[in-house]
């Protein structure tokens, strides 16, 4: 802001969206990304916004900018990762500096040359957050190949869907997976599915000999295949990648719906997720940034691109957050001295009832600097509980939103913005968005409607994999010219931005529109209440009737009276729905609420609404391979369903 004249974050804001062009330009100046030639125009729309082109004529990689250019300039000994596993015990933590980084990038990408992969070829991962899988990802996007990272919970079939639908060369996976002190076996899962996808002819275990070897030889497991000798695999120096080429093909996690594969160049990453780490989070050298995420999902690659380029090391846990039991989060950051930690808020929510620890006050936790968020709507007790007790009263809650499809955000708060409790702070820098009304409008201040951006960005995605069609009625259909995101949003009279959940998931009870997230809010503030969930069905009356999912909190028992700490023993299915009636009126107060153990969610911490609602219908769920917790969609079938609360 003083570099450019500004006297506030409003006028930079404004800036930023008035001037895309001219803020990207200086952005990434700022950010200090290496080219290999320099572009020679920022923004190029002339296809239209959906196909709007970005630093035309230049030329960037990101591994060079995440990885080689801080081992050429001296900082080879910094560490760059922290990798925890399943079993948590400190002994087994494993530093990796930047030079150990480079030599196994290096050797990677010399192998994957030698294994006959090429640029623009399609390198598949599916495994968790280990080191192996930052060198996979920085080894293919080096050599100009596209890296598509694949949650390693899905079953067979929806494994099969993503390699087909890339074309992938090769895929990388864990033979096997260990989890909660049990041994999943991933590696027979991946090989069905590559058995069954055309071209896809070799798959690399990283847990065994067989990485080991892919390393030395550039060849693997096909016994047709002739290994050259080591000494004959030449030492890849790196493609000269454009600005616009793919690096990287997310896929959506395929809970609503078939999945959709999202496009994201070399300069669309580095520039979104640069910006988001540098400007939001503050991220710094070496101070250890710990997000609770998955490389199936953005936030993977979103760290550890966005960390990366500022030389701040990235904490990949492989395994539970909350096993062997729930302190180990706190333990991970004490040992680290961790100075970021992202949560999702259904985390959160389960390390704020858990039971069988100290808890974050039993922990030094006096480096944490910012706290980070995204992924759902909160609720204001948990929201509070993160601030005050994780984060002392003294580090901002960062809660961005976004999407696969943006690899980063459009709302985003900044240390300079004064935060209300669940709020989103306002626009993310660069990102021209807006609420709109169900007519295309500008929405009232108060008055909830479609969150949308304006203006293109630089990482958006370039199309879906072989779905154009697909993507421009995503995104375009509503709204022409406009990109429709498909969230509920609300600035509200000081200018605050809340998110109330996917419009695919709003209910219109009797006329009125209410988002799951404004009513799961007002079940969970209740004092018995740990977590909530709330499902539209059929009702004769009213269109569409409201059911509650309840998970209360360990304490409460069905007794009567109190608890220790005053709660109140269970409550009556009644006494719950009564609660949201005063908070919201009676029209939007669910019609039934129901009691669960657990609420069914993705690993990535996201509630599968969809799936519930076909559960508690009586319904087929879909494909559970993205669920991490399946037995709860069980509990919730219409013949068995649990009785009222």
């Amino acid at each position: 802001m003083r570099q450019h004249g500004f006297r506030s974050l409003a006028e930079l804001r404004a800036e930023s969206v008035r001037d895309t062009a001219w803020f990207w330009d200086v952005a990434l100046r700022d950010m200090g990304i290496e080219w290999s030639r320099r572009y020679t125009r920022v923004r190029d729309d002339s296809g239209g916004f959906p196909w709007t082109a970005w630093f035309t004529g230049g030329q960037v990689n990101v591994t060079h900018n995440c990885l080689y250019r801080h081992v050429r300039d001296g900082h080879g000994a910094e560490i760059a990762l922290y990798c925890e596993t399943d079993s948590g015990r400190p002994e087994e933590a494993r530093p990796v500096t930047f030079a150990e980084l480079s030599d196994a990038v290096t050797q990677c990408a010399s192998a994957l040359r030698a294994a006959g992969v090429q640029r623009g070829d399609s390198v598949a991962l599916y495994a968790p957050m280990q080191a192996q899988t930052v060198i996979v990802m920085l080894a293919a996007m080096k050599i100009g190949a596209r890296f598509v990272p694949i949650f390693c919970g899905y079953g067979e079939e929806a494994l099969r869907e993503r390699l087909a639908g890339c074309a992938a060369r090769i895929l990388f996976a864990r033979d096997t997976l260990n989890r909660r002190g049990q041994q999943l076996p991933t590696g027979r899962t991946a090989r069905a599915a590559a058995a069954r996808v055309p071209g896809l002819d070799r798959v690399v275990a990283l847990d065994t000999g067989e990485w080991q070897g892919f390393l030395d030889t550039g060849c693997c497991i096909l016994p047709h295949d002739r290994a050259p000798a080591r000494d004959r695999i030449p030492t890849f120096c790196g493609e000269r990648t454009e600005a616009e080429e793919p690096c990287l093909i997310l896929y959506t996690s395929g809970t609503t719906g078939r999945p959709k594969g999202t496009i994201h160049t070399h300069a669309g990453c580095l520039a979104q997720m640069g910006k988001e780490l540098r400007y939001a989070f503050d991220v710094r050298p070496g101070e250890p940034f710990f997000w609770l995420t998955d490389i199936g999902w953005m936030m993977g690659p979103w760290e550890i691109i966005g960390c990366l380029m500022y030389r701040t090391p990235v904490v990949l846990l492989d395994g539970a957050p909350n096993f062997p039991d729930s302190d180990r989060i706190w333990q991970i950051c004490e040992r680290l001295g961790v100075v970021t930690l992202g949560c999702s808020p259904t985390l959160v929510r389960q390390l704020r009832r858990a039971q069988d620890g100290r808890g974050p006050g039993g922990y030094d936790l006096s480096r944490l600097r910012v706290l980070g968020s995204t992924g759902e709507v909160w609720d204001e007790p948990s929201y509070r509980w993160f601030f005050e007790q994780v984060g002392g009263g003294r580090c901002p809650i960062m809660n961005i939103s976004g999407g696969t499809e943006i690899v980063g955000c459009h709302l985003q708060p900044y240390s300079l913005d004064p935060l209300k409790p669940c709020s989103l702070g306002g626009a993310a820098l660069g990102m021209d968005v807006d609420v709109f009304t169900d007519e295309g409008q500008p929405a009232a201040r108060g008055t909830m409607g479609h969150l949308v951006c304006k203006q293109p960005a630089p990482s958006m995605t370039k199309g879906f994999l072989a779905e154009n069609e697909r993507y421009l009625e995503t995104y375009f259909a509503r709204f022409p010219g406009v990109w429709y995101h498909g969230d509920w949003a609300k600035v509200d009279e000081d200018g605050q931005w809340f998110l109330f959940g996917r419009t695919d998931d709003t209910f219109k009870v009797a006329g009125k529109r209410v988002g799951p997230g404004e009513v799961e809010g007002a079940l969970a503030s209740h004092p018995a209440v740990s977590e909530a969930a709330v499902i539209g069905v059929p009702d004769e009356v009213k269109g569409t009737a409201l059911v509650g999912f309840v998970v209360l909190k360990p304490k409460v028992t069905s007794d009567g009276g109190h608890g220790e700490d005053g709660v109140p023993m269970t409550p009556s299915a009644e006494e719950l729905i009564a609660h949201v009636a005063g908070r919201l009126g009676k029209p939007l107060a669910p019609r039934e609420v129901l009691k669960v153990g657990a609420l069914p969610k993705t690993r990535s911490g996201k509630i599968v609404r969809g799936m519930m609602t076909r559960a508690y219908l009586g319904e087929p769920a879909g494909d559970r391979s993205s669920v991490d917790n399946p037995s709860a969609l069980d509990a919730i079938v219409a013949r068995g369903r649990p009785q009222p609360a």
